[in-house]
């Protein structure tokens, strides 16, 4: 079956992401190798029951280059960083682990940069003040396979924060110890709500003052005002399996708008979505959020100066080009600070060799739903923008908190006028000069297309095949009921006349049909007392009383 699990994990390394193992495309940058959270010395987490909380339950939220979000967990009494991935549901770390029993159970999870593979352990777990007994988790003893250094990059595993339904350990490990951390916190906490918060920062921005911060079941200080949000339901998949279920939600009606200040108009791929919406994917494991090429676009076609490149399929843009987004949700508009429309974390140059900025809303190829599940992913270049907040409701089974469906909440953190001025002074070297006539937007009809490459647009057949395949088998059904249906009644009519036929030839000939009904009665005129077949064979349907043959007697 068609999975897109585990969903994310798009590194410095590779622009796109697949589910599958690809060959993920390489961009020329340099990075921090020190990780403040990998090179503090590991202080001992406090042995408390389940569910005590104390200071450490905010727990910082390391930014390494803007590509990846770092926390600290601590795995049978080894602190470990990981990634935090709200697109997958597993957890997964290499390196020496103390005090873990392995369950000698092989399990992969594939992405685009590497494999990790490993067999399934289990330890105790401490992770944002709770502590888990005896947590499933896959040991990667052999990271070779991975595109990069990931050791170098400051993580050495990843802790998916995903729905519990897409855990490919909980698949192979048919026990409560495999649910995902997340599920195993909150399936046992009777005291407070099931969800968690993320607040990311942006390095290179000075204007900023946002601290990474995550949260377990209560807000971060100073930005409470999220309680009072639209809870944004998230959009259930309905198949065979909800392993393929993600944090996901209809963005408004005309939800996207463009540098222009217009609408982007995009059609939804996903059979059920309504009208002028689409289905956007909050995954805090993509670097650079993937959406539709005609809204990518949308939304560097225009720039002048901006070249898509086929091999990356990337749009890179002038650096000092400043160019407007934002996304509707629930009716608020939230915007997209410049510094996350265009990067320039990946020291890019152009065929002269000036540096360009990498378009981070880049069309989605690799992780395009070939099941028509969603049509955008919008990663960190949009969730630094806002703090969020993920209730998992009724996911987590046996709570007895929080029965209600999952939703999401988004507070803005973006300020429109303050993000120009950050740009202006991050990028134009403080001189405001957006209004040049060299950044001008082109015209509409001078907009620049990216072209379709054929394994696209092969995705895209299947795409259409694929999503809608309960249409289709109910359409095949019918048609085959139908068939039936016709085959019947033509059978049906053909008796009818029939047996019309025999029952009008009867009563032409005075015969009675009321003894069987269907086949005409015809009188015995047994001669000499009987009703044997010597008597019976002087009569035909020719002649029935023997008029013109002889009587034997």
């Amino acid at each position: 079956m068609l999975s897109l699990l585990p969903f994310s994990l798009l590194s410095l390394l590779a622009i796109n992401y697949a589910s599958t193992p690809v060959d993920a495309t390489s961009l020329p940058f340099k990075v921090r190798t020190k990780n403040p959270l990998a090179t503090r010395t590991p202080q001992p987490a406090p042995r408390r029951s389940l569910f005590s909380r104390g200071p450490d339950s905010i727990i910082p939220v390391h930014n390494t280059h803007n590509a990846e979000y770092i926390s600290n967990i601590t795995l049978g009494g080894r602190q470990i960083p990981v990634l935090l991935d709200t697109g997958s549901s597993d957890l997964w770390v290499t390196g020496n682990v103390p005090n873990t029993k392995d369950l000698g159970k092989a399990v992969s999870l594939n992405y685009a940069v590497g494999n990790a593979h490993g067999d399934v352990h289990t330890a105790d777990l401490q992770f944002a003040g709770y502590t888990v007994k005896d947590q499933a988790y896959l040991l990667v003893e052999d990271v070779s396979s991975f595109k990069m250094d990931i050791k170098a990059q400051g993580f050495e595993g990843l802790i998916g924060l995903g729905p519990n339904s897409g855990s490919t350990i909980l698949d192979k490990i048919d026990d409560k110890s495999a649910n995902s951390v997340l599920d195993r916190i909150f399936s046992q906490n009777t005291t407070t709500a099931n969800y968690l918060t993320m607040l990311l920062d942006r390095l290179g921005d000075h204007g900023s003052n946002i601290t990474g911060t995550l949260t377990v079941s209560e807000l971060a200080p100073g930005y409470e005002k999220i309680a009072t949000m639209p809870k944004l339901p998230v959009d259930k998949v309905h198949r065979l399996t909800d392993a393929d279920q993600h944090w996901q939600v209809y963005t408004d009606p005309d939800g996207v708008i463009g540098p222009d200040g217009l609408p982007i108009k995009v059609k939804s791929i996903v059979p059920s979505a309504p009208d002028n919406q689409l289905v956007a994917v909050f995954d805090s494991g993509y670097t650079f959020p993937q959406v539709p090429r005609e809204m990518a676009d949308a939304i560097y076609g225009r720039v002048p100066g901006a070249v898509y490149n086929e091999v990356s399929e990337i749009w890179t843009v002038p650096c000092g080009q400043l160019i407007n987004l934002s996304f509707k949700f629930g009716g608020y508009e939230f915007p997209v600070h410049p510094l996350d429309v265009s990067s320039s974390d990946f020291n890019m140059v152009d065929a002269t060799g000036n540096p360009v900025c990498v378009g981070s809303f880049q069309p989605i190829t690799s992780a395009f739903s070939l099941l028509g599940e969603y049509d955008i992913i919008l990663g960190m270049g949009f969730m630094r923008n806002v703090y969020t907040l993920l209730d998992y409701g009724d996911w987590i089974k046996d709570s007895s908190v929080d029965r209600n469906p999952p939703f999401i909440q988004l507070l803005s953190v973006t300020d429109r006028a303050a993000a120009k001025q950050d740009f202006i002074n991050t990028r134009l070297a403080g001189v405001d000069s957006t209004n040049d006539p060299a950044y001008k937007l082109l015209p509409p009809d001078q907009m620049q297309h990216s072209p379709i490459s054929s394994e696209e647009k092969k995705k895209k057949y299947e795409e259409k095949v694929l999503s809608r395949w309960p249409y289709i088998l109910v359409g095949c059904l019918a048609f085959v009921l139908i068939i039936i249906g016709v085959i019947t009644w033509r059978c049906c009519l053909w008796r009818k006349r029939r047996n019309a036929r025999k029952a009008n030839t009867a009563a032409a000939l005075g015969i009675s049909t009321r003894n069987t009904g269907s086949e005409p009665a015809y009188p015995m005129h047994a001669q000499g007392g009987g009703s044997s077949p010597m008597y019976k064979s002087q009569y035909s349907m020719d002649d029935p009383y023997g008029f013109r043959g002889s009587h034997k007697v």
